[in-house]
């Protein structure tokens, strides 16, 4: 639990620094876009003050200068309008495959929606006549837009390139796990297997000297339990081929074992349809599944209460659902239990729902997980398998 709680808070942290990074680089962009904006200002009200003075222009004028700042305006785009709102002179629009008359009335509106936008220098023409003024209305130059939407451009960039990053990660860190799940798995059963077989040899002989003892045939079954669960070890890493397999059978196989093997406090109730409901599963697999959940179950309620095994039928998929009276599951929590290494038991390695998870969706191409958990009243778990 505590390498889980490491890991999520490694993740927070990165998150959090990205956020800090895109504020900061928004923050910066938006200085500078004002900033621009600002000497952009200024270069119009430059720029209609020359307008001012062509309009007034007389012979004592130098209009050399005044056509040259007027001239030197490559980049903002500018309308002209007169006191009645006619457009006079435009310069550094884009109108491409627009007629004469269109492109006027196009010219017009733009010069509107600029004045009522607010983005506009008067020029008073006569001091001594108010209604003789030119509005000389301007939009951001190209490079100010582009500026102002590079930095959202960056970002998605960025964005992406983190996103494709971590799934890389990720990808490679599973298929390492699961090289150390296929390699542990299989080590495990070939570890088991000569044991087994020697304990197999030892039962044979001992039903020979002790035809009578009803002992005997008990040590058999754990030994066969123990072949089963080397089986069920050599078998990860493969793909089991499912066979067509009654679901009802399976889950009575495993209450039989779970009611001999746990104590008599624990009462496991199982609620089945009236039709055996038969789907493609790897028998000895998916009994490891329910086992794992009657077991957690079990330590949940610390080997006391009560727990449900519900299959469903429907149109579509077969539904199992595992329901204890235990301690339940805290809701920070619901979202790791299925993760290698997460546990709350002190001696537990927080293995036996990862490796449960693993067969239902990797091998039977089902779903499993908590469907409701509450502290104090206990936990549901819920299977669905495809028909």
């Amino acid at each position: 639990m505590q390498w889980t709680d490491r890991i999520r808070q490694v993740k927070i942290f990165l998150v959090l620094a990205a956020v800090v990074i895109a504020v900061t680089s928004l923050v910066i962009s938006n200085i500078f876009v004002k900033d621009l904006a600002k000497e952009e200002r200024n270069k119009m009200e430059v720029w209609a003050e020359a307008m001012r003075s062509f309009n007034m222009a007389d012979e004592t004028t130098d209009l050399g200068l005044v056509l040259k700042v007027m001239n030197e305006n490559h980049t903002i785009p500018v309308i002209v309008l007169d006191s009645n709102g006619a457009p006079q002179i435009c310069r550094n629009l884009e109108m491409r495959n627009i007629s004469e008359k269109d492109s006027i009335q196009y010219v017009k509106q733009l010069g509107h929606n600029l004045f009522n936008a607010g983005r506009y220098i008067r020029i008073s023409l006569d001091d001594t006549n108010k209604n003789s003024y030119i509005d000389v209305c301007y939009d951001d130059s190209t490079i100010l837009k582009r500026l102002a939407y590079y930095p959202y451009v960056q970002l998605g960039v960025v964005l992406i390139f983190v996103v494709v990053a971590i799934f890389a990660l990720l990808t490679s860190k599973r298929a390492e796990q699961n090289k150390v799940w296929v390699g542990l798995s299989k080590e495990t059963a070939h570890q088991l297997g000569t044991p087994i077989s020697s304990l197999m040899a030892w039962t044979e002989i001992l039903k020979e000297n002790y035809p009578d003892d009803d002992l005997i045939p008990e040590m058999d079954k754990d030994v066969k339990r123990l072949q089963l669960i080397a089986d069920r070890f050599s078998k990860i890493g493969s793909l089991p081929e499912p066979v067509p397999s009654s679901l009802n059978d399976v889950v009575d196989h495993v209450i039989d074992y779970m009611d001999r093997r746990t104590s008599s406090k624990v009462l496991i109730t199982k609620r089945f349809p009236n039709e055996d409901i038969v789907v493609n599963l790897n028998a000895s697999l998916f009994e490891w599944v329910i086992e794992n959940l009657c077991k957690n179950a079990v330590d949940a309620m610390e080997g006391e209460g009560h727990i449900t095994i519900d299959v469903k039928d429907s149109p579509e998929r077969a539904i199992i659902e595992v329901t204890d009276d235990g301690k339940g599951i805290k809701k920070k929590d619901i979202g790791s239990v299925f993760k290698p290494g997460f546990t709350t038991k002190k001696r537990g390695w927080g293995l036996g729902l990862s490796l449960a998870k693993r067969i239902v969706e990797e091998y039977h191409k089902g779903r499993i997980f908590v469907k409701r958990s509450e502290v104090g009243v206990g936990t549901t778990f819920r299977i669905e398998i495809r028909k």
